[in-house]
């Protein structure tokens, strides 16, 4: 039986969910991508959400360099109803689910902790935690009724074990992701389903390229100082690939990882180590 993913914030190009997508379709998975679809203001811009002309194209590279079946659906994971419908669509248009990769976040609303924006707070807590919460919960049902169990992967950070200045929600919301993959863990593993975390360094997407300079500013860097910094605390010496992470996803969906649960894989070149 050919197994089917669920990859949110899967259509930015050159982004870990594409990359995920991509790695898991190579492994014979069929796969189904989402993303918001379309950008609204400051608190889903441009380089931030991916929209439906992205989601679609990635698609379409994967159905051909792959030949698995690629479909999509779009859905702001601020609503429960969208979420809903999300789940539902993998249900309707496959008729099981068995790996849910929770990768979509809200990395880009950072600022001084002084000038926390509650808009802000609230659009990065319900995006990075809350909507992992809700997708898992209504996700797990479909692997359960599907009797082989499944796998439930939630795209961490390197923030979710290391606090970082200017990005005190987005710590604070990776840090909750893990307690909730936990807990998620000893619930769901009496079916056969297990549920992990992935904490990547930065990676230089295109959003990671509007943190970089986002971040030199904050720190009073040039661009070049403060990558220069970012790669002497890593051992391997440079910073992460989306295909690092997609390779660790892979990984925790394979059956040589059958037997690991509740777990939270550091993917960052040996500068994140506990």
């Amino acid at each position: 039986m050919t197994r089917v993913a669920l990859i949110t914030g899967a259509a930015r190009p050159k982004g870990l969910g594409q990359a995920i997508a991509a790695r898991l379709a190579a492994e014979g998975c069929d796969i189904l991508l989402h993303d918001r679809g379309a950008v609204d203001g400051e608190l889903a811009p441009a380089h931030g959400v991916g929209v439906a002309q992205d989601l679609e194209a990635t698609a379409r590279e994967i159905r051909d360099a792959t030949g698995r079946r690629v479909e999509t659906v779009t859905g702001d994971l601020l609503d429960a109803e969208a979420i809903s419908a999300i789940v539902a669509a993998a249900d309707e248009l496959f008729g099981r689910l068995d790996i849910l990769v929770n990768n979509a976040g809200v990395g880009y609303l950072f600022g001084p902790l002084t000038e926390t924006d509650p808009a802000h707070l609230d659009a990065v807590l319900g995006v990075n935690l809350r909507a992992p919460m809700l997708l898992t919960g209504q996700a797990a049902p479909l692997m359960i009724r599907g009797g082989e169990g499944g796998r439930v992967i939630n795209i961490a950070s390197q923030a979710a074990k290391s606090g970082f200045a200017f990005a005190s929600a987005y710590t604070a919301s990776k840090h909750g992701l893990l307690g909730f993959t936990r807990s998620a863990a000893l619930e769901l593993g009496a079916h056969g389903i297990t549920v992990n975390a992935v904490c990547p360094n930065h990676v230089t997407t295109g959003l990671g390229a509007w943190q970089n300079d986002f971040m030199s500013k904050a720190r009073g860097e040039t661009l070049e100082q403060y990558m220069d910094g970012m790669r002497a605390r890593i051992p391997l010496g440079r910073t992460g690939l989306p295909e690092d992470t997609a390779n660790a996803v892979a990984f925790l969906c394979s059956d040589q990882a059958s037997y690991i649960t509740g777990e939270a894989m550091n993917v960052s070149g040996g500068e994140e180590y506990h």
